[in-house]
């Protein structure tokens, strides 16, 4: 009974024309609605996504030629600021010269007035001096042409007269006598 019953059973295997008709038309409406409803989200998604990663690129360009022109600006300024801290130390070591030179110059100066004002007092001294001992001199003259005259000098204009007399006399003498290298010339 098995055997006949599996004889007028349909095999499973067997197609029915009807349901793969059923089955196209379900499928064909399936890919209709894919198609019109799935596909152009994923479509746009896509669009999307390509003109992100395209957007993305043209921004990386222009972003990098940015910092090409950023780091070229500032490779430049960098240079500029070299030759400015160049110029400035030049700059500086000539003030510096000159500085050194106007303060030797200012020491000098000072060096030849300070030179100057001893050179003055030395011949204020010496004229002082000179003063001093013509009146000694001529206190000494007095008293000793008063001992060899015999009389008295005390008049004092008479004393000055008789002074001013022996210190002309005196500076004659020395005018008039030859220095050493006329002495020498005259006498070799």
């Amino acid at each position: 009974m098995f055997i006949a019953a599996e004889e007028s059973a349909p095999s499973p295997l067997a197609l029915h024309p009807a349901e793969v008709i059923l089955a196209c038309v379900v499928f064909l409406i399936l890919v209709w609605l894919i198609k019109r409803y799935v596909m152009p989200s994923f479509e746009k998604t896509f669009a999307d996504r390509t003109a992100a990663i395209e957007g993305g690129l043209k921004e990386a360009e222009t972003k990098q030629a940015e910092a090409d022109t950023k780091l070229a600006e500032l490779n430049k300024q960098l240079s500029e600021a070299r030759h400015e801290a160049a110029r400035i130390r030049e700059d500086a070591r000539e003030q510096g010269a000159q500085i050194v030179a106007d303060m030797r110059e200012q020491a000098q100066a000072e060096s030849g007035r300070i030179t100057a004002n001893a050179h003055a007092q030395i011949e204020a001294e010496k004229q002082q001096v000179l003063a001093q001992l013509k009146t000694e001199v001529g206190a000494l003259a007095t008293g000793l042409a008063g001992r060899i005259v015999g009389e008295s000098l005390e008049d004092e204009a008479r004393q000055r007269r008789t002074v001013e007399r022996f210190i002309a006399e005196l500076e004659d003498a020395d005018s008039s006598a030859p220095t050493e290298g006329e002495a020498a010339r005259q006498g070799g």
